[in-house]
């Protein structure tokens, strides 16, 4: 399954009473699709400066992991209604030691395709190698910095080399194993202007998907200055350099062609707040849903999930963007 494919068909279907239907019957039908965010720990090894882990309040909160029994039961619950699994959403899951059963069990339910979102600076061959063998189908890196100086600057605590090293790994074992590396840039200000030599320190053969994000505040976290107005007029000539870049190494770019601003949301993201279903040991998509007891189809039920799918079909677009704030660049496709 080419989830990249489906976030272009997304796109290109502006009807969003369509998507609501599709997502209806979907549902009616017990079909896949959901978008399965799982954090198995609640930890990460490093202190990225546009990251919630640098607030130390919210850090003293943040605390807990998975039991193998446990995820047992989540995947049991909801594995069998995910399109997709990401493993890591907010936190480090290399941090969490049975990562490949992990993966595993994704596969033992058949879930069509399994992303881990890492920091990448615990990866080593042997651990990505165990990692595919388990069968997960991408490697989903977060990056806030191009040259050395300013990315141990902004992802504190992490090493250069170590994450050049994990590409260096990604470039070989492609050669033997079928999966995507996809590259999530964060911008700010003081970050942005180096993109344009991005494939100057990164080659295009270990990656095959770019995703190019601006700054969102997630928190007190230690950079906090979220006004891009000093790159807007440059950024639609830095991603025309990058698209260009882009397409001579066949990588698929997610990027908007302008810095959408926070009053823009696409009726492309109207569907966001009915498909995602984050996971992790404090929380389980709904407040109410006792997941060690319900299963997925008698919690719907009982909260009138589909019913409220199917009455969203006929939703004017101002109600539906009261409860998204998702913005174009999240579903941007180039």
């Amino acid at each position: 399954m080419d989830v990249y494919k489906l976030l272009k068909l997304n796109r290109k279907i502006k009807n969003y009473r369509i998507k609501f239907f599709a997502l209806w019957i979907l549902h009616v039908f017990n079909k896949r699709y959901l978008a399965v965010n799982l954090d198995p720990v609640l930890a990460c090894n490093l202190r990225c400066k546009m990251c919630y882990f640098t607030d130390k309040e919210f850090v003293k909160k943040l605390k807990g992991q998975f039991k193998e029994e446990e995820l047992e039961q989540v995947a049991k619950v909801i594995f069998k209604r995910a399109l997709k699994l990401q493993i890591g959403c907010g936190t480090e899951p290399t941090l969490y030691k049975n990562l490949p059963e992990l993966v595993r069990l994704g596969k033992k339910y058949r879930v069509p395709y399994i992303s881990l979102t890492t920091n990448a600076n615990l990866l080593t061959t042997e651990s990505i190698e165990e990692l595919l063998k388990a069968g997960l189908n991408e490697f989903t890196i977060s990056l806030h910095g191009v040259t050395k100086a300013s990315y141990e600057n902004f992802m504190q605590k992490g090493s250069y080399e170590k994450f050049h090293e994990a590409f260096r790994s990604f470039q070989q074992l492609k050669k033997r194993y079928d999966f995507k590396v996809r590259i999530n840039y964060t911008f700010n200000k003081d970050n942005f202007y180096e993109l344009k030599d991005l494939f100057n320190h990164f080659d295009g053969k270990s990656f095959d998907i770019l995703q190019i994000r601006p700054i969102r505040k997630i928190g007190e976290t230690e950079y906090n200055d979220f006004n891009l107005d000093s790159v807007r007029n440059d950024y639609p000539n830095v991603i025309k350099k990058i698209k260009q870049s882009c397409v001579e190494n066949n990588i698929t770019l997610l990027a908007s062609d302008e810095i959408p601003k926070e009053e823009n949301v696409n009726s492309s993201s109207f569907i966001y707040d009915y498909t995602f279903c984050y996971v992790s040991p404090t929380s389980f998509w709904k407040d109410s849903f006792n997941w060690k007891e319900e299963s997925f189809n008698s919690y719907a039920k009982k909260i009138g999930w589909g019913k409220l799918l199917f009455s969203s079909i006929f939703k004017s677009k101002s109600e539906l963007r009261s409860r998204s704030n998702r913005l174009n660049y999240e579903i941007e496709l180039n």
